[in-house]
């Protein structure tokens, strides 16, 4: 069986990372065609030539189309991968900046910066998951879209479990933490339980042993690899476990904002030159496209998080690190998996159940789970240690009130989803933002009430 795949937001950057492991794969049941969406036709032009480059002499490679009609790209699709920026890098650096200016952080996913990204985003992924319902009901929506944990959530209330999230760290970190231990990552249990962005790895287990004492007992080899020289082998031992990246943000606050006090380009605006750069070379010269691609594709990867390692004096990220993040990976393994039946043990981002006893059955939390047919059921695992419960019942009250804000166009619910955010420590210093965020967006002129 032939799968036909349907990519929103088409024409971004990351797209080439998901053509190059479909050309990859040779099985049978393999995506043999590829629908490219996006709002901007130049965009999509430029990407479509460094998907022909890569598919130059690849037999049989899949057909690629593109569109900016949504409707006419879902319709009886199989898979619809969604990877949506509402508000462009603009919209990025903007959210950064007005953070920055009340010194609070404004990362897309974490912080000031991303309560807004899903103000801007949730109603426009709503409206698609209305829209996959009506126009391919028996499709699955792999959401890439950031704040992917709260999207995905979002679009759940009208897809059910047919939406599952996915994000690269957890399985980053777990190759990570496979190189210290100097074991195969394929022989690992990662035992990571939290939400997108803000999770644990709480035991790494080989042949049924946890392995991740002795790791963090290992002054040497944990600052073998980022997370360790992040926060430190001090902090690790002391938590008991290691943080996804991100919570480096929450544990550092304070460094990550000076990091960026001194008027270096934030990362949306470092993005942000570097992307219009690269279409702009593409314009003119097609066929320099794919190298292109690749060079800025590098400089993308080694920058990753470069304020954080840098107040941590974390160095340079590894080469091994450097080869596109691996969530074109997970992406295909998760398709393999639904669309073969094929068991697979993955990361993802589902509907909580009864895996963490601190969110009700509706939260999208971020832990294993096994992948068939039928989707994804989330892994029993072990309670959250107390400081992570409280951080992420903190951050899961602010996702619902993006999601009531958006729903219902109530400022009061936008406003406390500010003012409850951990990494905001005052209503008046929400109730600024928020009006500085409305008069920056207009896509935000839904919140009136």
């Amino acid at each position: 069986m032939a799968l036909r795949l349907t990519i929103l937001g088409g024409g971004g950057f990351r797209v080439p990372l998901v053509y190059r492991a479909l050309l990859a794969d040779r099985s049978p049941g393999r995506v043999t065609e590829v629908v490219l969406h996006d709002l901007d036709p130049a965009r999509l032009d430029a990407i479509g030539h460094v998907l022909a480059s890569q598919a130059a002499g690849v037999p049989d490679p899949p057909a690629v189309t593109t569109t900016t009609e949504l409707d006419l790209a879902l319709a009886g699709t199989d898979f619809v991968f969604s990877a949506i920026r509402v508000g462009g890098l603009s919209g990025r650096a903007r959210d950064e900046r007005i953070a920055f200016a009340e010194q609070v952080l404004g990362q897309e996913t974490v912080g000031a910066g991303g309560i807004c990204y899903g103000l801007r985003t949730v109603p426009v992924a709503v409206d698609i998951a209305r829209r996959v319902a009506a126009l391919a009901p028996n499709a699955w929506v792999i959401n890439f879209t950031n704040p992917a944990g709260l999207v995905t959530e979002a679009m759940a209330e009208h897809l059910g479990g047919r939406v599952i999230g996915i994000c690269d760290s957890p399985a980053g970190l777990g190759r990570r933490v496979a190189r210290a231990l100097g074991v195969e990552a394929d022989r690992l249990w990662l035992d990571y339980a939290g939400l997108n962005h803000l999770g644990w790895l709480r035991g790494v287990r080989v042949d049924g042993a946890d392995q991740l004492p002795r790791l963090l007992a290992d002054a040497k080899a944990v600052e073998s690899f980022e997370e360790g020289r992040l926060f430190g082998a001090d902090w690790l031992r002391a938590l008991g476990c290691v943080p996804n990246e991100y919570l480096h943000y929450y544990y550092f606050a304070r460094e990550a904002i000076a990091a960026y006090s001194d008027g270096a380009p934030t990362r949306g605006e470092f993005l942000q030159r570097q992307q219009e750069s690269f279409y702009t070379a593409v314009r003119g010269d097609p066929g320099s496209a794919l190298a292109a691609w690749e060079r800025a594709r590098l400089e993308r990867e080694a920058t990753y998080m470069a304020g954080n390692r840098e107040s941590a004096g974390a160095g340079d990220r590894e080469s091994c690190d450097l080869d596109g993040g691996g969530y074109e990976k997970i992406a295909l393994e998760l398709m393999r998996a639904i669309s073969r039946d094929e068991r697979a043990t993955l990361i993802l981002n589902v509907r909580n159940g009864s895996t963490l006893s601190v969110l009700d059955p509706d939260a999208v939390v971020e832990v294993p789970c096994v992948v068939g047919a039928s989707g994804a059921r989330p892994v029993a695992v072990d309670p959250l240690p107390g400081h992570a419960a409280g951080l992420v019942c903190s951050v899961k009250a602010v996702d619902r009130e993006v999601i009531a804000a958006a729903s219902s166009g109530s400022r009061a619910s936008a406003l406390k989803a500010f003012a409850l955010h951990p990494l905001i420590d005052s209503v008046s210093v929400a109730a600024r933002l928020l009006e500085r965020y409305l008069s920056e967006h207009p896509g935000l002129g839904y919140l009136r009430r």
